[in-house]
């Protein structure tokens, strides 16, 4: 496939966490406020043209994405969650089947993708906030036991992945690509400026509460430096790889969270009844705006109770692939029942209705990704056993399950 035709938006997110299990996937620095180029390079490339998802009813719409949908998509800004799904669904899918199939079956409920090539959650700072602070949860709660799954059975090829780390050495044509690298910057007051812009219209502050605002906004830029501190510098290629990288995003964003939960917390203890009434009532806006534009908050496929056919365990195609012996068939069910407990842990608890506070939808994304890491880990431990009794052509055959799917 060409590679010229893999764009890639993201923010990359994550630092290195201690486990030994997770230190083959080797990270760099990384960014956030790389918005207008990552745009431009994915929506401007001449030869892509699947990609533009809408918000409408959650649905992918594909059009020939031309330079006035670049200049909109820069001036509505990463703040609105359209715009995003609209990067991050051009990105995943250019880099996917020759980008030549307009859905992915890897394709989050609201339009979005949890994995774009080697990345996983892009976007994550503005996921966490839209919810905590705007009470919008429909891209945070998207994510569930279906980007686990993607992760085991990846649509990406070898070739594909390694595409989107960068320009291919064999001509200048190539170098139209971006690399990961070339995608970090140094933009830390993006994700701050207009949300603390909007909560001092709201509530009028004090003296002290303007002191309590900043740090809360602080704290915000700081989170989305832990987020997206990191930049993937190697691909990895193997599903325990990929588990591994789920598990040190998750990690990260673990961190970010505890980053802004003092100072949010002190901000609010802070307000007089009628300024929280005023905060709450932006959040109850946003989710207006989100149902009339037919995004609703049952469309999170990662709170869904019952996962569709494309997600079901492929247990005959392993088989016919595979032909497993006795031991590797043990071990594949260790797996298969490894599966089915994260699907429990996921779905048992999902997004909670009676967070009607930033503070509680904060403590209720803390849990969210506690649940999702102790689930990564389920599962990745049961992976690693299972690929250890593997042959590298039973290991070719495995990765080979997800790449050949086209819907």
């Amino acid at each position: 496939m060409s590679k010229t035709r893999i764009g890639i938006a993201v923010v990359v997110l994550a630092t290195l966490l201690s486990s030994p299990a997770l230190a083959r996937v080797r990270l760099g620095i990384g960014p956030l406020g790389v918005a207008r180029f990552a745009v431009t390079r994915v929506l401007s490339l001449g030869g892509l043209h699947h990609g533009r998802a809408l918000a409408r009813h959650g649905q992918i719409r594909t059009t020939s994405l031309r330079s006035q949908n670049v200049r909109n998509a820069m001036d509505s800004g990463l703040g609105n969650p359209a715009v995003r799904r609209q990067i991050v669904a051009a990105a995943a899918l250019a880099g996917w089947q020759g980008g030549h199939i307009a859905k992915g079956w890897w394709r989050h409920g609201d339009g979005g993708y949890g994995w774009v090539g080697p990345l996983f959650w892009p976007f994550a700072i503005y996921d966490i906030y839209d919810y905590t602070i705007r009470g919008d949860g429909i891209g945070f709660w998207d994510y569930g036991y279906p980007d686990i799954y993607a992760a085991i059975f990846s649509p990406y090829g070898h070739d594909d992945l390694a595409a989107y780390m960068g320009p291919s050495p064999h001509g200048p044509r190539h170098r139209r690509v971006p690399p990961l690298q070339q995608l970090c910057g140094d933009d830390s007051r993006e994700i701050a400026g207009l949300p603390i812009n909007q909560i001092q219209q709201a509530i009028q502050p004090n003296e002290a509460q303007r002191a309590a605002l900043d740090d809360l906004a602080s704290a915000w830029i700081m989170a989305a430096q832990i987020v997206r501190a990191s930049c993937l510098t190697q691909t990895a290629f193997t599903a325990p790889d990929r588990l591994a990288v789920m598990h040190q995003r998750i990690g990260v964003m673990i961190e970010a969270v505890l980053a802004v939960r003092q100072p949010l917390g002190k901000f609010y203890d802070l307000l007089e009844d009628e300024q929280e009434a005023r905060l709450n009532a932006l959040a109850e806006d946003r989710r207006r705006t989100s149902a009339a534009n037919g995004a609703t908050e049952a469309s999170a496929q990662g709170c869904g109770t019952a996962q569709p056919a494309v997600l079901q365990w492929p247990a005959d195609e392993i088989e016919a692939r595979l032909h497993p012996n006795d031991t590797q068939r043990a071990a594949l069910k260790v797996l298969q029942d490894a599966n089915a407990r994260a699907i429990d842990i996921l779905t048992a608890e999902c997004q909670p209705k009676d967070a009607i506070t930033s503070p509680a939808r904060l403590d209720a994304v803390d849990g969210r990704l506690v649940d999702m890491q102790q689930a990564v880990y389920l599962v990745s431990g049961a992976l690693e056993a299972f690929y250890a009794t593997l042959s590298d052509e039973q290991k070719a055959q495995f990765e080979a399950i997800g790449q050949k799917r086209t819907a």
